[in-house]
């Protein structure tokens, strides 16, 4: 296993599938679970859905994790089994306290998945691909479609290196952020604003803080997905969530109507669902399989 591997699996051994609360991992700290928010990260995520069978006999989770959302139960609803692959043992344990005998549960690598050619009815792999190493993006979403049963649909969830939506609110958010540091002083309160580490050195610098670091990540930009994964099997992108976790808890706030600028960026959302899967920050990549067989298509020359 490669040293970013190993890296990735005791972070999330050790830290973040900690359980910090009733049903909250620490790994939640990367999610804005405020009131004000909930509505629209709820609908984001039953989009997901939308793309796959309703019913089947296997769905495969691939990066699985505790199944930490209840949104994210709904996906198997349909399914006799949902086979939850990690790399994280804790992952696996606490996946199956949710759903037991309706699960299956197998420490795999999504690069590497140990099951057969064409044997799920669909497949969902959600913020699992950015924390392989660069050089097997590419394989693991080779494996996704390999194991994906012909005329069917597999639905990976990442988010972009950089979101040009997000970057147009930029100045916003960094002046929100000094105010809101400017006030908590003047308040007497600590600055909480969270160290900003490049991904390989979060976990590597421990919790000296008493804070827990995130752990490896690596993207890929829309140009990427399209012209290596789209030239390999049938791709197409739309939106999961335009809104960025930093936007959120900078910029969206029951006193400034947050509800109602969610709920309106939602509609946008809807309305031209593959526009913003390439401005937003986080996309909704869908893999559909044809009935022509397993086989990952070649690239050809040009």
């Amino acid at each position: 296993m490669s040293e970013v591997k190993q890296e990735v699996r005791q972070f999330y051994d050790q830290v973040g599938w900690s359980l910090v609360g009733e049903d909250i991992y620490q790994n939640a700290r990367y999610e804005d679970l405020r009131p004000v928010s909930r509505e629209y990260i709820h609908r984001c995520h039953l989009r997901v859905g939308r793309h796959l069978k309703k019913k089947g006999r296997f769905i495969l989770d691939a990066g699985s994790g505790p199944i930490q959302y209840p949104e994210y139960l709904e996906y198997s609803q349909g399914y006799q089994y949902r086979v939850c692959a990690d790399i994280s043992i804790t992952a696996l344990c606490e996946a199956r306290k949710r759903i037991g005998s309706h699960g299956l549960y197998v420490v795999s690598d999504v690069a590497n998945l140990p099951f057969k050619a064409d044997a799920f009815d669909g497949v969902v792999s959600l913020h699992t691909i950015h924390h392989l190493p660069e050089d097997e993006h590419l394989q693991a979403y080779g494996e996704l479609y390999r194991v994906l049963m012909p005329e069917s649909s597999a639905v990976v969830v990442n988010g972009w290196p950089a979101s040009t939506l997000m970057s147009s609110f930029e100045p916003l958010v960094r002046l929100s952020v000094r105010l809101r540091n400017l006030f908590r002083r003047l308040a007497g309160k600590t600055d909480a604003r969270v160290e900003q580490d490049t991904p390989g050195e979060k976990l590597k610098k421990g919790a000296k803080d008493g804070c827990p670091k995130g752990t490896f990540t690596n993207r890929h930009d829309y140009a990427w997905v399209m012209e290596e994964v789209g030239g390999r099997m049938p791709v197409e992108i739309f939106v999961w969530r335009s809104a960025s976790v930093r936007f959120l808890r900078s910029l969206i706030y029951p006193w400034l109507a947050g509800r109602y600028w969610l709920r309106l960026l939602y509609r946008l959302e809807e309305h031209n669902p593959k526009h913003y899967g390439q401005v937003g920050q986080y996309p909704l990549i869908v893999i559909r399989k044809n009935g022509a067989g397993s086989a990952v298509q070649e690239k050809t020359g040009g």
